[in-house]
């Protein structure tokens, strides 16, 4: 089997609400809930990465905190090892994205009620509990 794709997200939390990201219908997994986030390249460090994707994608600056869960998922073909990160914004809310066709602030209890891509699966399960 191939090696794993190692991937970043940002569960981002303003007060009591988490920033979920729906992926754009042209994306792989379009239409999926997701936390934004993206690869990490060779040789770059977990947090880098994270911080490096947020700025290109949603053009704000973080803050990275705790791991909050790492769980590799298959996906077709493809084993995602995806590391969640507690992280707070620097600023201002992000209003758009390159990856995703609406950002929504939701509070914990209503995680579940969103269809989320697979591999965020056991993070929203973990926020939930």
């Amino acid at each position: 089997m191939q090696k794993p794709i190692e991937v970043v997200a940002a569960v981002i939390r303003d007060g009591d609400t988490l920033l979920a990201c729906r992926r754009a219908a042209d994306r792989s997994a379009g239409g999926k809930w997701e936390f934004p986030g993206g690869k990490v390249d060779p040789g770059e460090a977990p947090a880098e990465a994270l911080t490096r994707e947020i700025a290109e994608e949603l053009g704000v600056e973080v803050r990275v905190g705790a791991l909050l869960d790492r769980t590799v998922t298959v996906v077709g073909e493809a084993r995602i090892d995806l590391a969640c990160y507690e992280t707070r914004l620097a600023g201002a809310r992000p209003d758009r994205s390159t990856d995703h066709d609406e950002l929504r602030w939701v509070g914990v209890g209503d995680l579940a009620a969103l269809d989320w891509a697979a591999p965020d699966l056991p993070v929203v399960r973990l926020l939930t509990a």
